[in-house]
């Protein structure tokens, strides 16, 4: 069969991620805390000339804001962000990884103070030595899987 055929439908106004890690489509949208109710397409595993395999997101009626675009970089760092106006293109942006995130990351450390019952916010910030890495800002430990430890 030589025929292409699109496997998921183009939607009017909304955000299109593309480039998502495979395997990664719902962690992204964890992160992104989508509301429910509102129509969305997942695409897992799509075929990627750049990556082999790659995930992703359509959100219909949604516009990212930029802290929530820089959000998805955490999860996905060569994410490309697609804004859709009237079943154009309006923007289209790479994701930046955010210098420092409060409230959605927890620290990998159980000992840490974040983890503990005292009044602080998790908050991690980008290892200035290594590209797309995170540290916590209380006790240095970097955050080894960030989905595997996203705030509730």
């Amino acid at each position: 069969m030589t025929e292409k055929y699109m496997k998921v439908q183009r939607i009017e106004n909304g955000t299109v991620i593309d480039h998502i890690p495979a395997g990664r489509a719902l962690d992204v949208l964890s992160i992104l805390k989508v509301a429910e109710g509102l129509p969305m397409s997942i695409l897992v595993n799509a075929h990627s000339k750049l990556a082999g395999r790659k995930d992703i997101l359509k959100v219909e009626d949604l516009e990212l804001t930029r802290d929530e675009v820089n959000r998805v970089a955490l999860i996905a760092p060569e994410a490309t962000i697609n804004i859709i106006r009237d079943g154009e293109v309006a923007e289209k942006f790479r994701v930046e990884a955010p210098k420092r995130v409060q409230n959605v990351v927890r620290c990998s450390n159980p000992n840490c103070i974040s983890n503990q019952k005292e009044p602080v916010v998790p908050e991690v910030r980008l290892a200035a030595e290594a590209p797309h890495r995170y540290v916590c800002a209380y006790c240095e430990r970097e955050v080894d899987d960030l989905s595997g430890h996203l705030c509730s």
